[in-house]
């Protein structure tokens, strides 16, 4: 009887979770010997010819699928297909040793295809069984110096077929993985269905290669996300948090752990909050002002150089991944979270990034319709975990200072809200508005207890995030102006109300603090 369940080991979990979806499955332990001989099958048929012995030299390296001594030895790669994939069941050998992934007795047969002095021990597995693990012979960070891992052929199979539950790259393997088998599962699946349509393909057009997915790893792993969220919204009963871990490896031997610009491994956490925060971009609530957003974060295409020496405009999209800044810059929160609401929700431009970086191009006068208090209270909420008594006072101000700009045509207020960098510039700022207000005979704008909730710790004491709270009162103030605008279109009356590119440059210069 096959139990097989995930353990929380990625490699492991994910290629379970592929063998799963090939089987049409939704639980391991549902799975049978039947469906572990499909896959089998599936190892013996398609492993040993290309394009996967291209593909598999990222994670199976130096194994027979992959080496180029035995590229037209069609015969030996077979045979290494059944040994890796076929080597479980009750009636396979079995050592003594304990599979370190499942528990269950390892396998009792050695895992290639050597003969006499380099033959390897029976049931344990290398770099090339395992990727990221040392080769035969390596005693550095093996316990007692016993190099190779006791695996079954259980979890031989299952890590056979983990790349086939991950996408390619950057020339890598990107593989999901989650606290919610569910997300395991459903992340493999799709990736799954992806590499066999691209499989049967490049075997049509005999192409000896599968394409690498047309975007960067991280921009891949949030509409990954976004995605199988839209794909599950109407099948859930109700949301289950969950965080996800992506794995974007090589098993390539030309990558050392040393280099930080590319290790052989980069792993990328998105934490329940983020990760909540994430699936917010599907609800009906918010998905119309997400959706305008993310689309324009997307990066701009490189001019070509007949663009760039005067001769005819050509957009045509000349880069190899494409990115999505927005995406990118959610792997910085909650770290950057000033400087993300700064540049997405009040559209605060970098005008120091990169050509195709659309970031640049950012302007909240000429994009005020995407400023919204919305988005930027759900932000507060879910990313910052901001006390819910302090947003709704800085909604409630915003709502006074905007409708006191409005009647009292004071778009040099405004202006000098937006411009302020001192702390005792903004309260005398805001003391003279509340004066004015006063003398026309109307209600204060600002009263003491929620002055102090949103600016100060304390009397006189000013709170270190008192610009970020400017900038969210900012939001606000814009976003009322903006929808109380249809009459009169007091906006459209006042453009020197909001600063231009060259003020934003010169009063604005603290995006990244």
């Amino acid at each position: 009887m096959i139990q097989l369940n995930y353990t929380g080991h990625p490699l492991f979990d994910v290629g379970l979770a592929a063998i799963t979806a090939f089987s049409y499955k939704d639980d391991p332990a549902d799975l049978t010997v039947d469906d572990l001989d499909k896959v089998a099958d599936y190892i013996e048929t398609y492993y040993t010819e290309q394009p996967l012995t291209s593909f598999l030299t990222v994670s199976l390296m130096n194994s027979d699928f992959t080496q180029p001594a035995f590229k037209d030895d069609y015969e030996r790669r077979r045979r290494y297909a059944s040994l890796v994939a076929r080597s479980f069941g009750p009636d396979a050998p079995k050592s003594a040793e304990l599979c370190v992934f499942t528990g269950q007795p390892a396998m009792g047969l050695p895992l290639s295809l050597k003969e006499g002095k380099d033959a390897l021990p029976p049931g344990r597995a290398y770099r090339q069984h395992i990727p990221l693990i040392t080769g035969e012979g390596i005693i550095n960070f093996s316990p007692w110096g016993d190099p190779g891992l006791p695996v079954s052929g259980e979890a031989l199979l299952c890590l056979q077929f983990f790349p086939m539950g991950c996408r390619k790259c950057a020339g890598r393997l990107l593989a999901i993985h989650s606290d919610n088998p569910e997300i395991i599962l459903a992340a493999a699946r799709d990736a799954l269905n992806e590499n066999i349509g691209a499989i049967s393909l490049a075997k049509a057009e005999g192409e000896t290669k599968l394409p690498d997915a047309p975007s960067t790893v991280q921009t891949l792993l949030v509409d990954t996300l976004l995605v199988l969220d839209h794909q599950q919204y109407h099948t859930r009963k109700a949301f289950q948090p969950f965080s996800i871990t992506a794995y974007h490896l090589t098993n390539s031997g030309q990558s050392s752990p040393l280099d930080e610009k590319s290790p052989p491994l980069k792993i990328y956490h998105l934490p329940l909050n983020i990760v909540r925060f994430l699936l917010m971009f599907n609800h009906p609530d918010y998905q119309d002002g997400w959706k305008e957003l993310i689309r324009r974060g997307w990066e701009l295409p490189k001019s070509s150089k007949a663009t760039r020496e005067g001769g005819e405009s050509n957009t045509t999209q000349t880069n190899e991944r494409r990115r999505n800044y927005l995406y990118e810059d959610i792997f910085r929160l909650p770290e950057n979270a000033r400087s993300f609401v700064r540049m997405y929700l009040l559209r605060i431009p970098r005008h120091n990034a990169a050509q195709v970086d659309p970031r640049r191009s950012y302007n909240p006068r000429k994009e005020v319709n995407l400023v919204s208090w919305q988005l930027t209270d759900l932000f507060l909420r879910e990313v910052m975990h901001m006390e819910k008594e302090r947003i709704e006072e800085i909604r409630k101000l915003g709502d006074r200072l905007a409708a006191y700009v409005k009647a009292q045509n004071d778009d040099r207020f405004l202006f000098n809200f937006y411009k302020v960098q001192r702390y005792d510039d903004l309260r005398i700022l805001l003391i003279r508005a509340n004066y004015k207000n006063l003398k026309a005979g109307k209600a204060p704008l600002i009263e003491f207890d929620p002055f102090l909730t949103i600016f100060e710790e304390g009397y006189e004491v000013m709170r270190p995030d008192w610009k970020f709270a400017r900038d969210l009162v900012l939001i606000r103030m814009i976003e009322w102006l903006y929808a109380n605008n249809d009459k009169d279109n007091w906006l459209g009356q006042h453009p020197n109300a909001l600063p231009d590119d060259k003020e934003i440059d010169t009063a604005l210069v603290d995006n990244e603090q």
